[in-house]
Formats: C-alpha cells, structure tokens, sequence
C-alpha cells in the first residue's frame, strides 16, 4: 500500500516521510527558552505547542493538548499508545496532500508560519525526562564475538546468555542528545599487564563506540508488580538510536567484579526524534534463534518482534574524511525489547515513564567486514587497523574525531522511516595538575 504524499515539501531520501512521524523536544529563533514538543515532516519540524494554540488539534478534541506544553515528551508519552497512534494518524491526516481538514493547516498560512519551522529554525533537546537507564546486552553476535577474543570461541558466551536478556544498569544524568561533544575520560589503566596491580591513571587510550537501538518507556507499573509477556509492548512508547560510548582501557580494569561503571557513566548518545513503535510495524522481523526455548515468562507469541532498520555508522576524522565503517540491520538481536521489559520487571521492579532501555552493541556475524557494531570488534582486539578514506587509519578513537550513526527503514514510493542522526565528536580529556 503506498504511503499517502505531504503537501509539505519532503526531499525524497528525508527520514521524515509522512508515514513516520516521530516526536521530539524542540526551541525555536523565536522562543529560544521554551522547550516544547514538535513533529519531524521533511526539513521541518511541526510545533505542536504552536499547532495547538493555533486550534490545530480541534478536530481531536479527545486529546489533553495540555501535554504539548511540557517541556519534555513524558506526559504525551504517559497518555498511552492508543492515543500516541491517534494523534499521530490525525497528524498524518493534517499533513497528507488529500488532508480531510485544509483549513486547519494547510489552507492556513498564518498557522504555518507560527507552526512549521523550516530547519535552521528550530533546535533540538534531549526528548524525555530519564528517571532510569539499563543497557542490554541482547545483540547476540557482538556477545559472540567478544567472548571468543577472551575465551576459547567454543564457550564464547556465558552459561546464563541464551537463559535471560543480561543487562547492567548505566547512568541516565550522563544521556545526551546527538550532537552533544563527548569528553574523552579519565581513569585507571593497566599499561603494563604484566603488572595487573598497578594502574596509571590516564585519559583513556581505547575509546570505542557502540551502536545500540534504545526504547523510552510510556507506562508504569507498581512496584512488586511484573509485567507480563504479553502485555510488554505497550508499555513501550518509541525508539532511538544511541551510542553508548565505551572506554575500553578503564573497563578492562574496573569491571570485576560488578561491571561497567567509569568506563560507561562519562556519555551516551541518543538520536533526538522519538520514531513510535507504530512506525515500526511494517518492519518487524524474526530474532535471533536462539540454543535453546526462553523461560515461559519471555515466550512471545510470535518470532517477528524485532525491526529490519538498515544501521550504519560513519567516522569522520578532524580533516573532514568521511568513511562508513559499519552496516548491519537492527534484527541481529536475541532478545527483544518487550523481552527486555519482560524480563526487568519479573522480580518486581517498577518501571517509570521516561525510563531508556538500550539494546546492547548490534553486530553481524563477521562474515562481513563492514558489519560490526564496535571498534573493539572490528580492529580484533586491537591487532588490525580500521581504513579510513584518505589513506587514515585507526584502531580507537582520536580527539577530533566525529561518530554518526543514522537507521532507517522501507523507502518504496519515499515513504522512508528514519531516526535522524545520532552523533558525537570526541573532545580532549581534562588536564590534572
């Protein structure tokens, strides 16, 4: 079925097409301080706070437009996927050249010049308020293919992996939004391994990256109180893109024996629209077989509960040299996010509205060179270099250096779904005295 056309102006390979909608947190040159929700359509972004006052949801009076005067998307989001999938057909509708209400907007030019900011007219901010954040190690391949560099390949993943989604807790004051610098940490390292009890401490030598998908959650649930299987999904409010920068070095020393800590906590990266899960629907996929059946309580009633989103991930050095380093599709995955949901709630734990699950590193298989969600992986552990365009080379990350990884789904008849870019460039570390 083709996807209806905008009489707003959309350039044909926009992740904004009429049939994505996603939401975000936005300023504008004109309200530089007034953080609100908006809409991404083409090059522009709809200001829904603007659109309202503008009596541009009179035709869905159902809706508490009060919402869109937050300045973060937590209370739309709290509204319920019912009515997230109602406004965003009713918007779908205002924005279709077919529209069945032209006077609202697009017979309205005094509405449009208040309510479609064109780019470079708008800014935007981090687009939830997160109260909580977990990271997920559910991309199987990445978890293969870091355990045969430590282990022997054939125990490459530990006893528990194929039992539960295996997740450690991040730190959410550190969650940023694309185009936010990433400050290169400070921390303990072993330069010398033959010396395992005396680190330096240095900014950090290995700085990787991981390309992770990431969900916002938009329903609670009380506290003693899983959620069940089958309920999960709707508790999910939409996607992201995010980067959770990694310091190998500091990692290496500090993990044992509780994890990640410094070497995670100093910056993630999330893409700043918020694609809805309704968005996604055309696109869901199998998971990832895995070894043996999961537990009763993460048994989904079908295998497609994951998405196809073509993932890449360029480097761009300080010179300007631009070299796509990774492709791998968002289905490499053995766990999926209602799983994931699942599976944090089963002991009781209470979920707010806000809260962001990451995926874990989404890898290939290394069959292909180019599909590897991490430096880690792709330089072996350190022992091959990465080639980059102009003849550059690197292994980790350099000060400089600038990450940007983009997702995007379908594209037939320019009915694109897309997450925008998701992007960070690395500044020096802090100089102690």
């Amino acid at each position: 079925m083709a996807s209806p056309k905008s009489w707003v102006p959309i350039p044909p390979k926009s992740d904004f097409s009429i049939a994505n909608i996603p939401f975000g947190i936005i300023t504008s040159r004109n309200s530089q301080t007034q953080k609100r929700p908006a809409v991404a359509i083409g090059d522009h972004a709809l200001d829904l706070l603007a659109f309202s006052k503008g009596n541009g949801f009179s035709k869905l009076p159902s809706v508490d437009v009060s919402v869109f005067e937050q300045p973060t998307l937590n209370d739309f989001a709290a509204l319920g996927r019912p009515v997230h999938r109602e406004v965003r057909k009713y918007l779908q509708d205002i924005l279709s050249e077919s529209t069945s209400y032209p006077e609202i907007l697009k017979d309205n030019a005094e509405l449009q010049k208040a309510a479609l900011l064109p780019k470079g007219e708008f800014k935007n901010h981090l687009p939830m308020k997160i109260g909580d954040y977990t990271d997920f190690f559910a991309g199987r391949n990445h978890a293969v293919n870091l355990g045969s560099m430590f282990r022997d390949p054939k125990n490459a993943l530990q006893p528990n992996y194929n039992h539960l989604a295996v997740a450690y807790h991040g730190r959410a004051s550190s969650v940023v939004v694309s185009g936010t610098h990433i400050r290169r940490p400070n921390g303990q390292i072993l330069l010398d391994p033959t010396k395992p009890t005396e680190p330096t401490f240095a900014p950090c030598r290995f700085l990787d990256i991981e390309l992770e998908l990431a969900a916002f959650i938009c329903k609670p649930n009380d506290l003693g109180e899983p959620i069940k299987i089958k309920n999960a999904a709707d508790h999910i409010f939409g996607y992201v893109l995010m980067n959770d920068w990694s310091a190998r070095d500091i990692q290496k020393f500090e993990y044992v024996p509780l994890g990640p800590f410094t070497a995670k906590n100093f910056g993630t990266t999330v893409s700043a629209w918020v694609v809805l899960a309704d968005a996604l629907e055309p696109f869901r996929a199998d998971k990832l077989k895995s070894e043996i059946p999961p537990p009763k309580y993460l048994t989904e009633e079908r295998d497609d509960t994951v998405y196809d989103i073509k993932l890449e991930v360029d480097l761009t050095t300080p010179d300007g040299g631009t070299t796509t380093i990774s492709r791998v599709s968002g289905k490499n995955l053995l766990w999926s996010f209602p799983q994931m949901v699942a599976h944090h709630t089963v002991g009781g734990c209470n979920l707010g509205v806000g809260d962001l699950f990451g995926s874990g590193t989404i890898s290939g298989t290394r069959e292909e060179r180019d599909d590897l969600g991490s430096m880690i992986e792709m330089n072996q552990q350190g022992k091959r270099e990465i080639q980059l365009a102009g003849m550059d080379v690197r292994k980790f990350l350099k000060d400089g250096d600038t990450i940007t990884i983009r997702g995007t789904c379908g594209g037939e008849d320019g009915a694109l779904v897309g997450f925008g870019e998701c992007t960070g460039t690395i500044e020096s570390a802090v100089v102690y005295d």
